[in-house]
Formats: C-alpha cells, structure tokens, sequence
C-alpha cells in the first residue's frame, strides 16, 4: 500500500518486536489449534461431500449438526492434548511445551462462535451445506 511501510524482519512487524506482546504466543498457540483442528475437520481433508463430512459430527443421526455436537467434535483435538484432564493445556502439554495456559473454555467459546456465524439460517443447527462452509 502506498505510504504504509510494514517490516517483517526476524520478528519484527512495523519496528516493534512480537515478543514485548504478552498475549503473543497464547493467540499463536491458540490459532495454531483452532486452524489445525478446522483444517483436519474440514471436507477436502475428511470427507468428499458435505454429507459424509455431516455424519463425522452427527452422532445422533438426525441429519444435523447441533451446537454440542459441533463442539464435542471439534475440541477432542484439545481434549485429547489436554492429558491430565483438566480443562487447561498448560506449557507442558502445548507443542514446544511453553507458553501461557490455554483454558478449554476459551476454546468452546471461539468454536460456539464459528458456529453461529456457520449457521446462516439461524436456527440453530448445521446442515451438510451450512457445515461444509469454510471456517469465518
């Protein structure tokens, strides 16, 4: 853009240095998870139509996705990393094993989000068309 002058040079975005942030690495951490999480939930990954990716999520059968289902389904990645349990990744269960605690509520309440900005006809469930949308 003319007259905007952007550096990205080892580190450094517009002359300040990424690491003086001290919420830097948690919201790197925790866009790492979500877009890896949304990239291996999404339908060129899993599945190769919108239906078959639905039924990955729709463990009731009912053609739908709900919000519970949706997020039972997309935070077993963090379940998963979250080896003692409790609700946190915590430095030793991040990749690199630092960084700030991620709460599993935080999570939850990014992918409840995505959710409802999926569900374009609001009402409050996803079909295979809604879901098959790229993450917004």
């Amino acid at each position: 853009m003319p007259g905007r002058n952007v550096a990205v040079v080892g580190g450094l975005v517009g002359g300040q240095s990424h690491y003086s942030d001290p919420g830097w690495l948690r919201r790197v951490v925790s866009t790492a998870l979500l877009l890896g999480l949304a990239f291996l939930a999404s339908p060129a990954h899993a599945q190769a139509t919108p239906t078959e990716y639905l039924r990955q999520f729709d463990t009731n059968g009912d053609g739908k996705v709900s919000l519970d289902e949706y997020l039972t389904y997309m935070t077993a990645g963090f379940r998963h990393m979250d080896s003692n349990g409790n609700g946190v990744l915590e430095a030793s269960e991040l990749p690199g094993q630092h960084g700030k605690p991620l709460r599993l509520e935080e999570v939850r309440k990014n992918y409840e989000a995505q959710f409802h900005r999926l569900d374009k006809n609001h009402d409050g469930y996803l079909s295979a068309r809604e879901l098959a949308q790229p993450p917004q």
